[in-house]
């Protein structure tokens, strides 16, 4: 299957020698978790240069409630942890690669600790909680549901002793600088200064997921799928783009944004219920909303169309009287907002889209098939999670591909000498203005379209009416030059949006986070592969 309407290997025009030029031995593009752990590493052998889409503080992993999985308990080991991610992963994980990371979990742990982490504890020990997939109490949390923010906030700290490391805020990038299947650096849009060119020996890729495809989410405005975007036009391969993770539990109340609450209030006794107030979960799983995500997630769903409802209920009230203000206070602050007492009041909650378990391919020393590229956290497929990820093992894979990445990366920069090339881009003789296009207009459609059909259940006839749709879409937008990032991210939502469809379409079975209605069946004679997407070839499917 082909893409049908392939993206321009550069989405803007540009003559090299009239744009601004830096210069630095290692590029990182993506503030979070995996971006910043990386340029710790890489800061070792040179300088950096870590540019953000927007303000530093704007990624999923700030946002991340639930915690950091690691094998630190007396009752724990990492074989354990191994076993429930191979399990979670409906058998398409790379086992060598979750042996890896999660026998990395302690020592990450250990690590964030040392450079200032206060990770909440009881008698002086960390305290560990649950989520669903997970056989032990093996999830490392800080001020309950603010996990992302502390890890965030001591990774900021930590760069900011090192002088090596430049950040640029409200910087977009445009597209990766490649010669002959290498990469050089990239293109940028600086909010303030406009196009310049980032010359690099290494690049490291670090934007996150692409949540924002659907109009509902967990994740922050940033997160539209710009990175794999990039990279494919690149000439990366991009891996697995049919599992999309949707997360059972968001706030759904008008009025709010789409506010996740931490699987891990499950884990500490939350119920859902319907509004009839049963308790639906033993229905479908025997272990109810413990049950790994996306068995959750399925279960709301069909619960949803059975009693015609639009969403259903988490109850937390029969917890003990100030349990949830202390345990989960973003959660209780967030319900205050709206008028909703935890110990009295069941909270609105359904499925919204959370987190990208494919993106671009890397092996185990973070690198992709473009030559001095690396890519690392949620915008990397590793092959940790398989066809669905193990709760808060997320941040875990962070921080260790973005130590690896970052390492691999320095190392080989150190190694190297600086390189350019000339390139001059001229538009197309034949690409039309963007005159009287509604790119707002472009994007709700989008989002909804990919809600409808290429949501938690997918079938034929609406994986092939989302893909004429988006064809459509492309065949006025895709040959467009825009000078904001505003038609740059549309059409990087359209280009990665296309990638997600055929790979549904593509996989006739239903395995981890991918359901096919019409083949409900998982096929491990067929599909027990992985189908991945090159620019300017078919697709290629691997063992």
């Amino acid at each position: 299957m082909k893409t049908h309407i392939e993206p321009r290997r550069y989405l803007t025009r540009f003559d090299l020698p009239y744009f601004p030029h830096v210069v630095t031995d290692v590029l990182i593009i993506g503030g979070g978790a995996a971006g910043l752990r990386a340029a710790v590493e890489a800061a070792k052998y040179g300088d950096i240069l870590v540019v953000t889409k927007d303000a530093l503080a704007e990624s999923n992993s700030e946002y991340a409630q639930g915690g950091i999985a690691a094998a630190v308990g007396s009752e724990d080991r990492p074989e354990l942890h191994l076993q429930d991610t191979l399990n979670v992963g409906a058998g398409l994980c790379d086992e060598e690669i979750v042996r890896l990371v999660v026998g990395e979990g302690p020592r990450v742990i250990d690590e964030l600790v040392g450079w200032g982490a206060e990770f909440d504890r009881e008698g002086g020990e960390i305290l560990l909680g649950r989520e669903g997939g997970h056989s032990r109490q093996r999830i490392v949390h800080a001020r309950g549901d603010a996990t992302g923010a502390e890890l965030m906030k001591t990774l900021r700290h930590r760069i900011s002793d090192e002088s090596r490391i430049r950040i640029a805020e409200d910087a977009f990038a445009v597209d990766f600088l490649t010669d002959e299947g290498a990469c050089f650096g990239a293109v940028i849009h600086d909010r303030a200064y406009g196009i310049m060119v980032v010359w690099a020996k290494r690049t490291i890729l670090a934007t996150g997921g692409l949540g924002q495809l659907y109009r509902e989410t967990t994740n922050p405005a940033v997160a539209t799928g710009d990175g794999l975007a990039l990279a494919y036009r690149a000439g990366a391969r991009l891996r697995d783009m049919e599992f999309v993770q949707f997360h059972p539990t968001t706030l759904y109340v008008a009025g709010a944004s789409r506010s996740l609450i931490s699987e891990a209030v499950r884990g500490e006794g939350g119920v859902l219920r319907d509004s009839e107030g049963e308790r639906f979960m033993l229905k479908y799983h025997p272990d109810a909303e413990l049950a790994p995500r996306d068995v959750v997630s399925r279960a709301i769903l069909q619960h949803m169309k059975k009693t015609g409802d639009t969403n259903v209920y988490l109850d937390l009230t029969g917890m003990p009287g100030g349990y949830v203000d202390k345990r989960f206070p973003g959660l209780a602050r967030i319900c205050r907002d709206f008028d909703i007492d935890t110990s009295s009041d069941v909270i609105p909650v359904r499925p919204s889209a959370h987190y990208m378990v494919g993106g671009v391919e890397v092996d185990v020393q973070a690198r992709t098939n473009v030559d001095r590229l690396c890519a690392c956290g949620e915008a990397a497929c590793t092959g940790l999670h398989g066809a669905n990820r193990l709760g808060s093992n997320s941040l875990l894979e962070g921080l260790v591909f973005g130590r690896i990445a970052g390492d691999v990366s320095g190392e080989a920069s150190a190694r190297s000498s600086r390189s350019t090339f000339p390139l001059t881009l001229s538009p197309k003789t034949d690409a039309s203005q963007h005159k009287g296009i509604n790119l707002g207009d472009v994007e709700n459609s989008l989002k909804s379209l990919m809600w409808r059909q290429v949501g938690i259940e997918r079938e034929e006839t609406g994986l092939s009416r989302a893909s004429a749709r988006i064809d459509f879409w492309c065949s006025y937008i895709m040959d467009k030059y825009f000078s904001t990032t505003e038609g740059w991210q549309v059409q990087n939502m359209l280009t990665v949006a296309k990638l997600a469809v055929l790979g549904a379409l593509q996989r006739e079975e239903s395995r981890g986070v991918h359901v096919r209605v019409d083949h409900p069946e998982t096929d491990n004679a067929r599909w027990r592969k992985h189908i991945i997407f090159q620019r300017g070839n078919s697709d290629e499917v691997v063992d």
